[in-house]
């Protein structure tokens, strides 16, 4: 008689979830961005897997954490002297399941593939929570072009588009400006793409007003990470009228982030750069935030030169030898970390709450490091994670490419109405699935699972892919 085989017993879900952390640390090792983001994902889905043995039966954890395609290349350019320079330029296309890869491009010295990499992964979920047909992506240069001139810029990004032009479109990849790439950098690679290719299509986004760009878009992420905190708040019955708001940063999403919570009577006291920072007791009211959007937007300084203005404002430059950042701890209620990674470290989380801080909404990628996080939760404060919080950017990116493919341009005011809906969307979704899966309020379990399923649905439905 013939033994019956049973088919093998499935992994319990904590032993999968270890089993694939391990993988993707052996494949891509010295990429600790790319592993932390990875994990911070895996543990949420650990309620996912007891009630979806599918998931695991048709290994898409394993799929999902490995990118469609990873580019790398050598860029070439001429600096003003006359001399030749090598830079590195990338593009990540991690996962294309429901639209065409979208998510931004970043010139910075500290761009490598693990910080690549991290980002890409971060914006597969942001993008699906935003209830838009888009992938993810993220690419970019070791590139800096802080103390370059306008030439150099633009020879460098002609160099770096020449090779990046053959492997996007606006039905494959299409990407948009992150940290280092604003107006400037997308209007030279746009204008290679388009002598390259000969086409004139939506395959940029953040483009001017005057040749296929959305209004609202510089706004949208700031603006939407305000948002996003408000419709927390209201689960409290609460609102940002009145709520002194700590904002680090001082480029697009810190602007603009300040400038909504003056529409919603908040009131807004630091700002800061890779310098140091500075914090204004009186609030930083309309005309100050003026004058830092010409200073960063147009002179190109240094956010110390506020303090010159302001006398009454206290500047505190940065000391990489201290263990926490001097603007956590400051006396607030709300936080708006909108730099970059991992500027909030279990330190600086301490300071927070001990500080009275209520709300963190995070406008920046992945600002708090796993250790912040977890005392954020554990403190249950609303805490927005950049997946959710900040997805108003790539929202209105979204909104950009549907006016560019009806060749249409819709008024401010559609744009930030339709923005502030998907927000809207976003928390709902976040916050009931959250509910769903037995962990009620907490953000990062809703918008990771809420993401997540969109994404892993529409693979099993694709086949092997």
């Amino acid at each position: 008689m013939s033994a019956v085989m049973e088919p093998p017993k499935q992994n319990a879900a904590a032993d999968y979830i270890n089993q694939i952390f391990n993988l993707v640390k052996a494949k891509n090792p010295a990429e600790p961005e790319f592993h932390q983001a990875v994990m911070e994902v895996l543990e949420s889905l650990r309620l996912v897997l007891e009630r979806h043995p599918e998931y695991q039966e048709n290994k898409i954890l394993e799929r999902i954490t490995e990118p469609e395609r990873v580019l790398m290349f050598r860029v070439p350019w001429f600096d003003d002297k006359g001399k030749v320079q090598v830079n590195r330029g990338f593009r990540i296309e991690m996962n294309s399941a429901i639209g065409p890869y979208k998510g931004g491009l970043r010139f910075h010295p500290s761009v490598n593939l693990g910080i690549l990499k991290f980002l890409a992964f971060e914006q597969v979920f942001k993008n699906s929570l935003t209830t838009l047909p888009m992938g993810g992506g993220k690419g970019g240069s070791d590139f800096d072009p802080k103390g370059k001139s306008d030439n150099e810029v633009m020879r460098f990004c002609q160099s770096f588009m020449t090779e990046l032009c053959r492997h996007i479109g606006p039905d494959t990849d299409v990407p948009a400006g992150d940290i280092g790439v604003g107006g400037r950098e997308i209007g030279f690679l746009f204008g290679q793409y388009k002598r390259l290719r000969n086409e004139f299509s939506g395959v940029l986004t953040g483009k001017g007003l005057a040749w296929g760009g959305s209004l609202i878009r510089p706004e949208a992420t700031g603006y939407g990470c305000v948002y996003f905190a408000k419709e927390m708040l209201k689960t409290r019955k609460d609102t940002l009228e009145g709520k002194v708001c700590l904002v680090s940063g001082s480029g697009n999403v810190s602007q603009y982030t300040v400038e909504k919570l003056l529409d919603l009577r908040a009131k807004p006291v630091t700002m800061s750069d890779s310098d140091g920072a500075i914090y204004d007791a009186d609030g930083i009211d309309r005309d100050k935030l003026a004058f830092v959007m010409d200073l960063k937007n147009n002179r190109r300084g240094r956010i110390k030169e506020y303090t010159d203005k302001y006398k009454k404002a206290v500047y505190q430059a940065t000391d990489k030898k201290l263990d926490h950042n001097w603007l956590w701890n400051i006396k607030a209620d709300c936080a708006f970390p909108s730099a970059t990674q991992n500027e909030i470290n279990a330190k600086d989380a301490a300071n927070l709450l001990k500080n009275g801080v209520k709300v963190v909404s995070e406008g920046a990628n992945m600002p708090s490091t796993l250790e912040a996080t977890k005392m954020f939760l554990d403190a249950k404060i609303l805490y927005g994670p950049a997946k959710a919080a900040n997805a108003g950017g790539v929202a209105t990116s979204g909104l950009e490419m549907s006016q560019n493919s009806m060749r249409l341009s819709w008024t401010r005011e559609e744009v930030d109405e339709r923005l502030h809906k998907i927000m809207i969307s976003i928390h709902q979704n976040c916050y009931e699935t959250a509910e769903k899966y037995g962990t009620p309020g907490n953000y990062v379990n809703g918008a990771n699972i809420a993401g997540f399923l969109k994404i892993a649905n529409s693979m099993l439905d694709q086949g092997l892919v």
